[in-house]
């Protein structure tokens, strides 16, 4: 196997962002860390591994929660995750002065909301049902650490695969997230999973915490993305490295 892709290489190893150290956290049952990984390494950054049991967070300038069905997902989604010892790390990281980036990816979405690093929570999909497709979205805010490559009101396709993917808040908070800009994508054409106010993706307030449900690390390669064509979702990843190499994390 090659670790370049088959057709088009997206990667930036003679830039700056290659300097950068993107650490990927990986509990039980995490199914795409090595799909986040590899979306690291084709935007030009250097992926870490993280386990979800260390006690120490190692030197690294920003954090991806993959998806998958951590712990089998057999309390609430992510809610075991959330008091894995990492994750104190990464939340007093993300919270400290310096705001660590943090991407959270479907059951990362969740284990963000868990933690409250962002508001809200996720419930089943109002049909009940997991749901597998490409999936367009429309980027509300691209202001964030991660959404900085695209432009306010673009649409892009990435997958999407849930079957907790209900996004829901109280009347309170929705207001909060709309009146503060902090709805960063919403689902387009349809909304698969019964999410309030079609969101399909939030910030925090500094912009350095960023949950969505689809997953942008399955379409940063051209033949193998949506309609085998898709590399919309690299965006996510050379957002941050633009940020680290800009120094506005």
């Amino acid at each position: 196997m090659t670790d370049l892709p088959l057709i088009g290489d997206y990667s930036a190893p003679t830039t700056a962002l290659s300097g950068a150290r993107i650490g990927v956290v990986t509990f039980p049952g995490t199914l795409d860390d090595r799909d986040a990984a590899r979306a690291v390494r084709l935007a030009g950054g250097e992926a870490v591994s993280l386990w979800h049991a260390d006690t120490e967070l190692p030197d690294v300038d920003a954090i991806v929660i993959p998806g998958g069905f951590s712990y089998g997902d057999y309390l609430r989604a992510g809610a075991i995750s959330r008091f894995a010892p990492l994750m104190d790390k990464i939340v007093d990281a993300a919270n400290s002065d310096a705001k660590l980036p943090v991407l959270g990816i479907c059951n990362g979405f969740q284990v963000l909301t868990e933690s409250h690093l962002l508001p809200g929570s996720m419930i089943k999909n109002d049909h009940l049902k997991f749901i597998c497709r490409d999936q367009v979205l429309r980027v509300e805010n691209n202001t964030t650490a991660w959404t900085n490559q695209y432009e306010t009101g673009q649409e892009i396709t990435i997958v999407l695969k849930n079957q907790d993917g209900q996004y829901v808040a109280d009347e309170k908070t929705l207001d909060e997230l709309e009146g503060e800009g902090r709805v960063a994508f919403r689902y387009v054409g349809w909304n698969p999973n019964g999410s309030r106010r079609d969101i399909a993706g939030i910030t925090n307030a500094a912009g350095n915490v960023v949950g969505l449900m689809p997953h942008p690390e399955h379409a940063v390669e051209a033949g193998y993305g949506p309609d085998h064509t898709g590399t919309d979702g690299l965006g996510f990843f050379t957002s941050v490295l633009t940020t680290l190499v800009g120094g506005t994390k």
